[in-house]
């Protein structure tokens, strides 16, 4: 049986109160690592919880709301600056998530 971790990297409400982070969870299969949600301060919690970015191939969006999709343009950002990405990232979301 292939097991598959969960981690809840951030759980807090839109103003991430009581240091709990913006919504982000980290799924791990054996042949996948994705977020399910990538609120504005994920890249704070990936960094506290040594998750590395260069691993995470997809962002899942649950919902349009700036508390769950509000930290893609810093992981971009970390992704091209900071980490120097080489892998394909696929974000993917409701109907009105849209790709340049």
């Amino acid at each position: 049986m292939e097991r598959v971790n969960i981690r809840f990297l951030g759980c807090g409400d839109a103003f991430g109160s009581g240091g709990r982070f913006q919504t982000c969870v980290e799924v791990k299969t054996p042949k996948n690592r994705f977020l399910v949600d990538c609120g504005a301060s994920s890249l704070i919690a990936m960094q506290r919880f040594g998750v590395d970015p260069n691993e995470i191939e997809m962002i899942l969006l649950t919902h349009l709301h700036a508390d769950h999709f509000g930290g893609i343009p810093f992981f971009l950002l970390d992704s091209q600056f900071i980490h120097r990405r080489e892998n394909e990232l696929v974000i993917a979301g409701p109907p009105r998530t849209k790709g340049g």
